[in-house]
């Protein structure tokens, strides 16, 4: 069964859109779009289950130019 989250994204000063940009590249990115508030980019992974989410929030997200540090919620 098919895990989805949305892993909120801070970002180094100025590097929000090129995060998003390359986050929006990733195999199971759903959304990713730069936001206001407390977190620079926001996005909607889904992954066959929830080892591949860990590994693409960990291997590809936190490998990302400018990612600072990410908070996922996993939708229940």
């Amino acid at each position: 069964m098919a895990v989805q989250a949305y892993v909120f994204i801070t970002t180094r000063a100025g590097k929000a859109k090129d995060v998003a940009e390359q986050v929006g590249k990733i195999s199971g990115c759903r959304l990713a779009c730069m936001i206001t508030g407390r977190y620079d980019v926001l996005v909607l992974i889904e992954a066959e289950d929830l080892k591949k989410l860990t590994d693409t929030v960990l291997s590809k997200i936190h490998t990302i130019d400018g990612v600072e540090r990410t908070e996922t919620a996993i939708v229940v």
